[in-house]
């Protein structure tokens, strides 16, 4: 679905992501691990043209250095950001609405599909986005981005600051996401949960990918144990 060669992000004289190579084929989940500062998110920025960067990005055949943010929407990306970043003063559906500004002909489909998704959210839909907890604030981030009917649904460390019966509700979401025909790029710090559900993992340290493999091959490597699982 998605193909990147050669990409490089700079902030000034800092280089964040030093010419990497990866891919996400459709109806994966992919994850890229590493600890803070590896350039995650950097890495998800420059997919969407938020940030200036160099290198070959290809999503379903389009050369992306020729969409704006907007059109790279339309066309099918969609980003969850790290912080999750609700309008905290508006309400829970006009969240969803903003979600939905290139698809505004499915609006009213796709709010009940998301409160069929995410229950919580339809009993507080009326609610100030500020107001929710923190794992309902994930979850209002998440289905405001599938408001845009994405074919890649990218994810910037969705399971951080939430409790962990949160975040086990929350993998469960991204697991039925995929299976619901989604594609799925994960950035998480929390390396055993993205590891189990993934069917593929890209380990980032300093802006260079050092590691690869599908999701069992990480889990099982001892370098992977010492550094990211706590074994």
């Amino acid at each position: 679905m998605i193909s990147v060669r050669n990409l490089h992000v700079k902030y000034g004289v800092i280089e964040a992501v030093r010419g990497i190579n990866f891919e996400v084929g459709t109806g994966e989940i992919v994850s890229i691990l590493g600890s803070n500062g590896a350039g995650k998110t950097s890495t998800l920025n420059a997919l969407i043209n938020s940030v200036k960067r160099s290198g070959e990005i290809n999503f379903l055949g389009y050369d992306t250095r020729r969409h704006l943010t907007h059109s790279l929407v339309k066309l099918g990306i969609s980003l969850v950001p790290e912080g999750r970043r609700v309008f905290v003063n508006l309400s829970v559906e006009e969240n969803l609405r903003i979600g939905a500004f290139n698809n505004d002909e499915n609006y009213e489909h796709l709010k009940d599909t998301m409160y069929e998704l995410f229950p919580r959210l339809k009993d507080k839909r009326y609610q100030l986005a500020g107001t929710l907890s923190g794992g309902e604030a994930q979850m209002l981030a998440i289905s405001r981005a599938l408001m845009s009917e994405p074919k890649l649904l990218m994810l910037d460390e969705p399971s951080l600051g939430l409790a962990p019966k949160i975040v086990g509700e929350v993998f469960d979401i991204i697991i039925r996401l995929k299976n619901e025909g989604i594609t799925i790029l994960l950035v998480e710090q929390n390396a055993y949960g993205a590891l189990k559900i993934s069917d593929r993992a890209y380990v980032l340290e300093n802006g260079h990918i050092v590691m690869h493999g599908t999701g069992s091959e990480l889990i099982a490597n001892p370098e992977i144990k010492k550094k990211y699982l706590g074994a």
